[in-house]
């Protein structure tokens, strides 16, 4: 069982902001499954579907994002999941510029307090991660502007064939083809 978790925070107040991307995406990769995210299970709604070869859970924590790890630890000592290779975790990022995504095997939160929660919860830092640019200068928990809309649907559609990819191909092909700086708006 592979666990792919969006991160984000509940409630309407904070659909389509930039610290929601990861439900956005986790949303989409059920969109494109064709499930629904409803099931409740430690601290998180879950759904159970198929890709590539092997089942996988999407997940999007209900406890908020400062405490995400709550929810992850809980789910990977349910399905016993190896969080070496068997956690993706997606949230947004502050550090990188709109419309980029960056797939990494490992590395610090890099003072995201969602990131900061999971690698506190499970005690490693050694899980995938797909980050998704919001740009320094974004609001976090502010609706994207139209003109950001568009940008950030983009990123979510290629985040989850990024997911896709890992998957079937494996994360080095993800990283070879979705590492790359986002175009510049003309």
């Amino acid at each position: 069982m592979k666990l792919i978790v969006g991160l984000g925070n509940p409630g309407i107040e904070y659909q389509h902001t930039p610290h929601n991307l990861g439900f956005e995406v986790v949303d989409c990769i059920a969109n494109d499954c064709g499930v629904e995210i409803r099931n409740r299970q430690c601290k998180a709604l879950t759904a159970r579907t198929e890709i590539g070869s092997g089942p996988v859970l999407l997940v999007k924590p209900e406890t908020f994002m400062n405490l995400s790890g709550t929810a992850v630890r809980e789910l990977v000592e349910k399905y016993e999941i190896k969080i070496e290779t068997d956690l993706i975790a997606i949230y947004d990022e502050l550090d990188l510029p709109l419309g980029t995504i960056r797939i990494r095997e490992r590395g610090s939160s890099a003072g995201h307090n969602g990131m900061k929660s999971i690698i506190g919860s499970l005690g490693t830092q050694e899980f995938l991660r797909i980050r998704l640019g919001i740009a320094p200068e974004t609001r976090i928990l502010k609706p994207f502007r139209k003109s950001q809309r568009k940008v950030a649907d983009e990123m979510i559609a290629t985040a989850a064939d990024a997911v896709e990819m890992i998957l079937k191909e494996g994360v080095a092909a993800a990283m070879n083809r979705f590492n790359r700086k986002a175009e510049p708006e003309e």
